[in-house]
């Protein structure tokens, strides 16, 4: 998995796919380098392997370069139980679907999605974590 900005991502790497990650529900996002911003694309409600169902439809319809994958961790950076499922999610869609994953810190997105009056506040993390990886890239 990778992480950024530590690691220079590929300029092949245009468009991407943009996943928050929770036990129930995932935001969807999608944006590319080109405009530097990303869309809601709504949330999946499921779990264990329907969610990945609803992804490879995602992935059909998008068919992004790589995946971007939200974080969590404690305020101080330190890492929790949510950190780990996030990781192991990443891992999994990098095995699943063969594409290069990179992960954001995405502590306080949801937060700030509701701050915003987001309706879908998952999809609007989403589209905040894939905003953040987007300004990253040179």
């Amino acid at each position: 998995m990778n992480s950024t900005p530590d690691q220079a991502i590929p300029s092949h790497h245009q468009s991407f796919l943009a996943f928050d990650y929770g036990l129930k529900r995932t935001g969807v996002a999608v944006g590319n380098r080109l405009i530097k911003s990303a869309t809601p694309q709504g949330t999946i409600a499921a779990e264990g392997d329907a969610r990945f169902e609803h992804i490879a439809k995602r992935i059909q319809e998008w068919q992004p370069d790589a995946l971007v994958i939200g974080v969590p961790t404690h305020p101080d950076g330190g890492e929790h139980e949510n950190t780990l499922r996030a990781r192991k999610f990443g891992r999994q869609l990098r095995g699943r679907f063969g594409l290069s994953v990179y992960e954001v810190d995405e502590r306080y997105t949801t937060t700030e999605a509701h701050a915003y009056g987001a309706k879908d506040a998952d999809a609007a993390a989403a589209a905040i974590i894939l905003d953040q990886f987007l300004r990253s890239l040179p």
